[in-house]
């Protein structure tokens, strides 16, 4: 018995000068990897549009069916996305999800990433089901989200065919093309086809 005593205050002596390794939260945040994977998050190309085109890849590759999208038909009045569709309603149940990521993995146009936000505690379990409103980029905002982290671009040098070449259907254009769709105009003079259209 006295011996236990012994060994445990030589492990209180031992610790007893070394700097505490706690983070006083939520006064002290800690530096969270780029790939970290927390709230979900909707993106824009730099013209405006949404880059989601309602096409269920996400929803299809999520193993734990937390993702619900119903779609709806862009107009010539009004083009929400560079497709044919646009998610009228994009629902994200973070009860049922894992954060595993293939959502992002899955998505062509790189409209969902997985961000760094991770305070997503919550009083009501409805609370925890984020829709498009929450998670899409505000008005004016294009944002690539962690995906440059998880997918670094390739070297400059490298040459890369279409569509293999990254950066042609997620990149700065409103390109639907990886899911059938054609291109739209991202800037007033410049189609995104015309730039391959000059060098061939």
């Amino acid at each position: 018995m006295a011996s236990d005593i012994i060994k445990g205050l030589g492990t209180t002596l031992r610790e007893f000068g070394r700097k505490p390794v706690t983070v006083s939260y939520p006064e002290q945040q800690r530096n969270l990897s780029p790939r970290f994977r927390g709230r979900h998050a909707l993106h824009r190309y730099e013209n405006g549009l949404e880059r989601c085109v309602g096409c269920f890849l996400c929803a299809a590759a999520c193993p734990a069916d937390a993702i619900y999208i119903e779609p709806a038909e862009n107009t010539p009045e009004q083009q929400v996305s560079a497709g044919e569709r646009y998610s009228r309603i994009f629902d994200i149940n973070l009860l049922r999800c894992i954060f595993c990521g293939y959502c992002e993995n899955a998505c062509p146009t790189g409209a969902i990433t997985l961000t760094n936000q991770f305070e997503l505690a919550a009083q009501w379990p409805e609370d925890m089901v984020y829709h498009k409103e929450q998670m899409l980029d505000a008005s004016g905002v294009a944002d690539r989200g962690n995906a440059a982290d998880w997918y670094p671009q390739p070297p400059e040098e490298t040459p890369q065919s279409v569509p293999a070449r990254q950066g042609y259907f997620d990149g700065g254009g409103a390109s639907a093309a990886a899911v059938g769709q054609g291109d739209l105009e991202s800037r007033k003079d410049i189609l995104l086809g015309s730039e391959f259209e000059s060098k061939g």
